[in-house]
């Protein structure tokens, strides 16, 4: 498939949603650093998605996204994790570099600022594991090949300690709090959005710094669901000054239909009341156009790959935040419901902007 499978996806109701009016919306969104702590440039399953030019349409579509800041990730894992990590770093920077007029990979916090400045996207460069790190010294060398965020886990087992779906959660192992030592060191954000429950709070209590939950919902509104997080899980997050990234995944967001944009501000709106507003921000967990617009047999795979567990229905993306402007309907549902332009800009960016200021060092 296309990168963002652009051509013609973009439906009519999406951009009537995209053109419509909005002062402040608009105003608010081109203020801010905009960050979004999960948004892969490509949920393309095939072997190199980086290894193309973007059309001028793709183009224009990140353009007018809105988005200042991208965390480009993906899960890697298995015993030839370090090898495929290593081509996955090297053909995405190779991707930016390609696109300089359009990208620029972020090292540091100033980065987001010169994107802004330049009408560029900063793209951090993650990986939703840590399978990579055969010793904790090899935090240091992916840091130089520009990572800048990893999960210590993805959904199963690992050295570090247990995903959210296994079924048996032992916590954190002694190799992951060596890991985690390590990239505080380093000063690379520690991210346990796939972490199981026991691993997700041993991490937080390990880590020296701030951690991030780059994308997850709250399970206090989608009870049961092993991916998403607990009460207690967020609370420490955020007393240690971590962000809570909101993601627009359907299954994520609620348990029934109907599924809107909406309710992803449900899931604003529970950290607010539990850990406050300096601590939410967004991790769409998809890329521009979303899962719904993937070819059936990539769709097929990616959902197989999953555990029963996920509960999976007919679509993955959430109404009204599968487009490229998303975050202008999401900007929209956040001044219905009566948040501040000073609110608004924190959960647009500036909390992570914040969060990842102090864990780069």
């Amino acid at each position: 498939m296309a990168l963002l499978a652009m051509a013609g996806a973009t439906t009519a109701g999406a951009q009537a949603r995209a053109s419509g009016g909005g002062m402040r919306r608009d105003r608010l969104i081109g203020d801010s650093v905009v960050v979004d702590m999960l948004a892969p440039l490509s949920l393309d399953l095939g072997p190199a998605p980086y290894a193309r030019t973007l059309t001028a349409e793709e183009a224009q579509a990140f353009r007018s996204s809105g988005v200042t800041v991208m965390h480009n990730a993906a899960g890697v894992g298995g015993p030839d994790a370090q090898t495929r990590v290593l081509g996955y770093l090297a053909g995405w920077n190779g991707f930016i570099a390609a696109h300089a007029d359009l990208f620029l990979l972020a090292r540091r916090v100033g980065d987001f600022d010169r994107a802004k400045a330049t009408g560029r996207i900063a793209v951090i460069m993650g990986v939703q594991n840590a399978d990579h790190f055969r010793s904790p010294k090899d935090v240091a060398q992916f840091h130089q090949l520009g990572q800048r965020c990893a999960q210590l886990t993805y959904n199963s087992q690992n050295l570090l300690g247990a995903g959210a779906t296994e079924r048996v959660d032992g916590g954190l192992s002694d190799f992951g709090a060596a890991v985690i030592e390590q990239m505080n060191a380093v000063g690379m954000l520690v991210d346990v959005s796939h972490c199981g429950d026991r691993t997700t709070l041993d991490a937080i209590e390990a880590s020296k710094g701030p951690i991030a939950i780059t994308h997850t919902n709250c399970r206090a509104l989608v009870p049961g669901h092993p991916r998403l997080k607990t009460d207690e899980a967020i609370r420490k997050a955020a007393a240690k000054g971590g962000v809570i990234g909101i993601s627009g995944v359907r299954n994520f967001v609620r348990g029934e239909e109907p599924t809107s944009v909406e309710h992803i501000v449900d899931h604003i709106d529970h950290v607010v009341r539990i850990a406050g507003i300096d601590h939410v921000g967004l991790g769409s967990d998809s890329d521009l156009n979303g899962y719904d617009r993937m070819a059936p047999d990539q769709l097929a795979k990616l959902k197989a790959g999953y555990a029963s567990s996920y509960g999976f229905r007919q679509r993955l993306d959430t109404d009204g935040y599968d487009h490229p402007r998303r975050l202008f309907d999401l900007t929209d549902a956040l001044i219905r419901r009566g948040y501040t332009d000073a609110q608004i800009r924190a959960v647009l960016g500036g909390n992570f902007r914040r969060l990842l200021g102090e864990v780069w060092k």
